[in-house]
């Protein structure tokens, strides 16, 4: 008989039952969850078992806790998230957290960012979901699946119905752009996909591009830290001018140069008035490409957030994103770079702003920074995990 109250309680019977001491991190957060009151429990609750905490010394989960913790959670009603970030869960754990899926009918998001999950975990994982009809949001971040488990993922977005944000960054998935392409040119309900630290090319940009050239459901799409050049920023500039959904789109720490930016700038001044965010951080784009993005944003309202930081500015870059930003339309929380004049020029300062500073991390203090995080104001599949 599923139960949604005395959760820590169900917790010390099940380690009695299977023999494994308790964990101080599970029973504390479990403590914390069973305070709610009714409202929350109403509503649903997240169980945050993170296992970095910038305060205090935790113990981190193991796959045996989990294995007590699933136990718990299967028979546990209107728990809708389980963040198990920064544990030590690794292959075996991944089998527990399969059967929290399959068992489990109320979860809908699910963090397991930077664990040690490898391509056995991920095939567990994403076999679970070629059934589960709740999870919308699930992360892998930093798991190190490989290729093969990255197959197993694209392979699960042609079944799984459900699952509308899949975080594959940093996972060692080197060789599955495609077949992750051929999947978005389905129905594909995906609203977020992140696919950095992919060593992505510009062929695999292409074959993403006309995938999304026929789909209505993606609005962020996360291409950080690839390999990205002027030609992949080419596909990216016809697909702006064609695809009407997407909303965010996030190209940093790539190599687009002066003619990706113009690329990007002709469909965003053109055609494009869907996109609301755009971010460019350290593409080695000079003057000429970032005055023609400046450009772009005085012809295009639609765009409101636009991140330059770590290219190379010169006095027109300077100039043009300080009109921008004093004549009210770049709003200093919608960019990185803050003006200043000395002897009569603009310069332009760093400011820490992006559409998620927090990708791996939050702040211990001061964590209210909207700024920092802006992609979640745009696109909210699910809470900040």
């Amino acid at each position: 008989m599923p139960v949604h109250t005395d959760l820590h309680q169900h917790y010390v019977q099940a380690c009695q039952n299977l023999g494994q001491p308790e964990n101080p991190l599970i029973a504390h957060v479990l403590q914390e969850a069973d305070k709610n009151d009714k409202i929350s429990w109403t509503k649903g609750i997240t169980i945050k078992i993170a296992g970095k905490n910038h305060l205090v010394p935790v113990q981190r989960v193991t796959d045996d806790d989990l294995q007590v913790l699933a136990s718990v959670l299967c028979n546990t009603v209107l728990v809708t998230g389980l963040d198990l970030r920064c544990n030590a869960l690794t292959d075996a754990g991944a089998k527990h957290i399969a059967t929290i899926l399959q068992e489990n009918y109320t979860l809908k998001h699910l963090n397991l960012m930077l664990n040690d999950i490898g391509t056995s975990g991920a095939e567990l994982i994403a076999r679970a979901l070629h059934s589960n009809k709740t999870l919308v949001y699930l992360r892998m971040t930093g798991n190190k699946i490989g290729n093969k488990g990255g197959m197993f993922f694209a392979s699960m977005l042609q079944i799984n119905s459900t699952l509308e944000k899949l975080d594959l960054g940093d996972c060692d998935v080197e060789e599955t752009t495609v077949h992750i392409a051929l999947m978005l040119k389905n129905k594909s309900p995906l609203v977020e996909l992140h696919l950095c630290k992919h060593e992505m090319k510009n062929f695999g940009v292409e074959r993403l591009c006309e995938a999304l050239y026929e789909n209505s459901s993606l609005r962020y799409l996360n291409l950080g830290c690839n390999k990205i050049t002027r030609d992949g920023a080419k596909f990216l500039g016809e697909l702006l001018k064609r695809n009407q959904t997407l909303a965010i789109l996030d190209l940093q720490a790539n190599r687009i140069e002066d003619d990706g930016a113009i690329y990007l700038s002709e469909a965003l001044a053109s055609s494009n008035r869907t996109l609301q965010a755009l971010s460019v951080v350290s593409n080695n784009i000079t003057g000429k490409g970032l005055v023609a993005l400046s450009g772009a944003m005085k012809i295009n309202t639609a765009l409101s957030y636009i991140y330059i930081w770590g290219n190379k500015f010169d006095e027109a870059t300077c100039t043009a994103f300080s009109e921008l930003i004093h004549s009210g339309r770049l709003s200093p929380d919608c960019t990185d770079v803050e003006p200043y004049e000395v002897d009569g020029h603009f310069h332009l300062a760093e400011l820490s702003h992006g559409l998620q500073k927090h990708y791996y991390w939050m702040p211990s203090m001061g964590g209210d920074n909207k700024g920092a995080n802006t992609s979640l104001a745009i696109v909210a599949v699910s809470e900040y995990m």
